[in-house]
């Protein structure tokens, strides 16, 4: 069995960050959201993944390489534009030739790995299985639809009335079968070949698409919240470990990880919480639930609950929280600054507050 991961799309939800790094290289607790996926994969006994690049490619190359460091084999599917789920898999047809495949959103997190999923489809091989979830807004995703019997019987992207609350989750398993059916369907009026739509036609001939009810925790993180939230998540599981220098000074509770090279004086660390690698944090609160990248420097800064990305500078600053700062951001303060600040920066930004 292949994968096919799909890291194109502009990531317009988690804009300013996604003006300059792609979606998938956000990081969850220092680790891009993309390289679960790919571990997940790897756990799950597949070994070779098409990765499916668009405006982000030289980015997300970079970061992925040839996959030897996940244990795979890594192929780049170059995708011209962002025209559906489908379109990946009709472009990507001589990679996965005959092969079953599973179809991964690389933005998608999913807690519980891969393995299970991807067992029960070896084993039982339908044509198709989606794998599915309740929602508490079920519009803003596909909606699939069951009978009494739990038996698959409609699929419908973003529905304006939806006819249940079970989403589609952005992994599908296929046999080849799904080429003909992308092969065989039209674009919707925004010009994108909809996977929902090629899973119709699938159904419509009688073919036998299953569901799995997914009931552990799964996000599609295309928002700041959503990326939040999953970091909060992944440092939950976190235990104590410093690699780094802490000087005597320095109050450390909860579990909380300091990276090798990193060094923090004179300051207090709530955890669960990480700090990267060469990371500098002087005379600052560090509370729960925050990621500092690698290279960081936080000083005389209060910050919790943030993602704050690799090299950026967040420098007195009197309390920060629920922000995501970029790769590259610096952040000082003007006369007059208010007691709490919440910030989205994009990479390279630039901030001064007054």
């Amino acid at each position: 069995m292949k994968a096919l991961v799909l890291c194109g799309g502009h990531g317009t939800r988690l804009r300013p960050i996604t003006h300059t790094s792609a979606k998938q290289l956000v990081p969850i607790a220092n680790k891009p959201v993309l390289f679960y996926g790919l571990e997940a994969l790897r756990d799950a006994g597949v070994e070779d993944v098409g990765v499916v690049v668009g405006d982000t490619a030289e980015e997300v190359c970079r970061a992925v390489g040839d996959g030897s460091r996940f244990g795979l084999r890594v192929t780049y599917i170059r995708q011209e534009a962002p025209l559906g789920l489908a379109h990946a898999v009709l472009i990507a047809r001589d990679y996965l030739g005959d092969d079953d495949f599973v179809l991964y959103l690389g933005d998608n997190f999913l807690l519980d790995g891969l393995t299970g999923v991807i067992d029960g489809f070896r084993r039982d091989r339908p044509d198709a299985r989606l794998l599915l979830t309740p929602v508490a807004d079920p519009g803003s995703f596909g909606v699939a639809e069951l009978d009494a019997d739990g038996r698959l019987t409609a699929v419908e992207e973003k529905p304006e009335r939806p006819r249940s609350d079970l989403a589609i989750m952005g992994v599908y398993l296929f046999t080849p079968l799904v080429h003909e059916a992308v092969r065989s369907i039209k674009p919707d009026p925004r010009g994108e070949l909809e996977i929902t739509t090629a899973i119709r036609w699938m159904l419509e001939r009688g073919t036998r698409v299953t569901s799995h009810i997914v009931h552990g925790y799964w996000k599609d993180t295309g928002r700041v919240e959503d990326m939040l939230e999953c970091n909060r998540l992944v440092l939950e599981s976190l235990e104590t470990r410093i690699d780094g220098e802490v000087d005597d000074a320095t109050e450390i509770t909860g579990r909380v990880v300091i990276e090798a090279g990193a060094e923090v004086t004179g300051s207090r660390l709530v955890g669960p919480l990480i700090v990267g690698e060469g990371a500098v944090v002087r005379g600052s609160y560090l509370g729960p639930f925050t990621s500092i990248g690698p290279g960081c420097v936080i000083r005389d800064t209060e910050v919790e609950f943030s993602i704050v990305m690799e090299r950026s500078s967040v420098l007195g600053v009197p309390r920060m929280r629920d922000s995501l700062l970029g790769k590259d951001v610096v952040i000082t303060p003007a006369a007059g600054q208010p007691r709490a600040h919440r910030f989205v920066v994009g990479d390279h930004s630039r901030v001064r507050l007054g």
